[in-house]
């Protein structure tokens, strides 16, 4: 099997996120032939503005969306505000959705979503806004198995460590597996 690499982005800026320890553990767990990048610029990127997007743009934005062109994949981890996601998250995707310089890169970019929450729903609502939001950037999103971890509180250490389960574990081995077949699938496809 090819190397691959996928980005990883926590739409949490919170130091003990409960979503940026969903993503080490995913890191921890990548099988031989996986590398997972965990991006940690989400709080320094600027507000969108379209005024700012001609030339080479900002410098943080700049450097996410060349993280993402270079990634076979992204993976992303969202907590739920307000049952939607949060600014932060959503500021990212408005940066990387754009055709600055003709280039929208999450455009055709194989991701995986998932999310971890007190709540007793997880990141469920979260998650189907987030989907709603790639599907008209046009990204192809992994479908199944969709990983919401509920009641986080209860699964992460004080300081966003994951306390790891056999059942979580397993959903995120198969998360990584079906995001490395929808990149294989994508270079069949002869997607660029």
């Amino acid at each position: 099997m090819p190397v691959k690499t996928f980005l990883a982005i926590s739409g949490s800026l919170r130091r003990s996120s409960h979503n940026t320890g969903l993503l080490r553990a995913v890191q921890a767990l990548a099988p031989v032939g996986v590398t997972i990048d965990l991006y940690q610029g989400l709080g320094s990127l600027p507000f969108f503005s379209q005024d700012l997007e001609n030339g080479a743009g900002p410098a943080a934005v700049a450097d996410l969306r060349r993280r993402v062109r270079e990634a076979d994949g992204v993976i992303i981890a969202t907590p739920e505000y307000n049952s939607a996601i949060p600014g932060v998250l959503m500021n990212a995707l408005d940066w990387l959705s754009r055709p600055a310089e003709g280039d929208p890169v999450l455009r055709d970019k194989p991701t995986a979503i998932l999310g971890a929450s007190p709540s007793q729903f997880g990141t469920a609502r979260g998650q189907l806004v987030l989907r709603q939001i790639l599907h008209r950037i046009q990204t192809p999103v992994v479908a199944h198995p969709e990983v919401t971890v509920f009641q986080s509180h209860r699964r992460f250490a004080a300081d966003g460590a994951f306390a790891g389960d056999d059942f979580t574990e397993s959903l995120l081995r198969a998360l990584l597996a079906e995001l490395v077949l929808l990149t294989e699938h994508k270079s069949l496809a002869g997607i660029a």
